[in-house]
């Protein structure tokens, strides 16, 4: 499987961006066993603006970067949450303008279309996604969690379960003044004890009216019925015997309201199903596409601050080999180490700089932002 891994980076220009990039290309591309597979990026012509301008761009952007990634990855894991069993389908349904998303990695152009080079630096962002996808999520999952819950209901053991979609009305004494019919759970261990004396339990139980009407695997169920009278005493010696009485009433229409209530929620689940699908699939890509602009727009923004102006540098982005990522850094540290001797020493600055140095604060010659797009575990 492919790395999810990508490094995006940009190094200053020698005569001409191209040289930087064939540079980058022979020491960790076009070699007998490459390091990474490589893109290069081309950036618009952004609007600079002021020193202090781009500092405080900088700081701004870092909230922006960690906000939208934070949005892409809620609904990817929620788009996956949604298509339950079919959960193996999630990649096949995130694409970016149109590609799955090494192929948008790959072959990313600025979108001139929604981000004009001449606005505003800081006019990427994402408004309403974050808030609509929680509208939308809560009025889903109602409907899920109701029909989960009702399903439960019809489910599990017969201890527990609700009982209305097991029986028939036939399987009751009904309207009666005197009579009334009782469901009994009883162990299949015990079942023949249960043929044998149930009758024995008290007086007044009609003589071969037991009837089973369901079993699982554990337990069967019975009706068996008796005079009104003898209910408490019935159930007393049941108890004794460890036969579990069930508190059952029929009632046709409300079993009816039951059986109704599952079929309108199976329909509106799956009514809503489809466009809650198609707008995750939209938003995700626009998100995905929003969150990659901005780690580009940052790499402009530290580029600037980095390497000075005229603006010249190249920007690539490299997807790491297998197992190869520490021999890449090597690799890119020997190309570009020329750039700053303090890089030479691998110094640990202490503490982090956006592009410039890692969580961890190791030092780079060159500006880094790491992209992880893999979206099947919690990021």
């Amino acid at each position: 499987m492919a790395s999810q891994e990508y490094w995006l980076i940009s190094a200053p220009g020698d005569k001409t961006c191209q040289q930087t990039w064939d540079k980058l290309q022979a020491a960790t591309c076009n070699i007998e066993k490459p390091l990474s597979v490589n893109a290069k990026y081309q950036l618009p012509d952004l609007k600079v603006g002021t020193l202090d301008t781009l500092v405080g761009l900088s700081d701004d952007m870092v909230k922006v970067d960690g906000f939208v990634e934070g949005v892409t990855r809620k609904i990817a894991q929620y788009m996956s949450d949604v298509l339950e069993e079919q959960k193996d389908k999630l990649v096949d349904n995130m694409k970016a303008g149109g590609h799955d998303l090494p192929t948008y990695m790959s072959k990313w152009q600025w979108d001139h279309a929604k981000y004009p080079a001449k606005q505003n630096l800081r006019g990427i962002q994402i408004s309403t996604i974050d808030t609509d996808l929680k509208v939308k999520s809560q009025a889903f999952n109602a409907i899920r969690n109701s029909l989960q819950s009702l399903e439960r209901k019809q489910a599990g053991s017969l201890l527990s379960r609700d009982l209305s979609d097991l029986v028939k009305k036939e399987d009751f004494v009904l309207d009666s003044e005197y009579l009334t019919t009782l469901l009994v759970i009883v162990s299949k261990a015990s079942v023949n004890d249960w043929n044998n004396n149930y009758e024995k339990l008290c007086d007044m139980i009609v003589p071969r009216s037991s009837k089973k009407v369901y079993e699982d695997n554990e337990h069967a169920l019975f009706s068996v019925t008796l005079f009104n009278k003898v209910i408490d005493e019935f159930k007393h010696h049941a108890r004794d015997n460890r036969f579990i009485v069930r508190d059952f009433k029929y009632d046709e229409a409300e079993v009816k309201a039951g059986k109704n209530e599952i079929t309108r929620l199976e329909a509106d689940k799956k009514k809503q199903f489809g466009p809650l699908m198609r707008w995750l699939k939209t938003n995700f890509g626009d998100c995905l596409a929003a969150w990659i602009h901005i780690k580009v727009l940052r790499l402009f923004v530290e580029s600037v601050l980095r390497y000075g102006l005229p603006v010249n540098f190249q920007a690539a982005l490299l997807q790491p080999t297998r197992k190869n990522q520490k021999k890449l850094r090597e690799a890119l540290m020997n190309l570009y180490r020329h750039l700053d001797t303090t890089a030479s020493t691998n110094v640990d600055v202490g503490f982090d700089i956006p592009g410039v140095t890692t969580q961890q604060g190791e030092y780079f010659p060159y500006v880094y932002f790491p992209i992880n797009i893999d979206f099947n575990s919690a990021n």
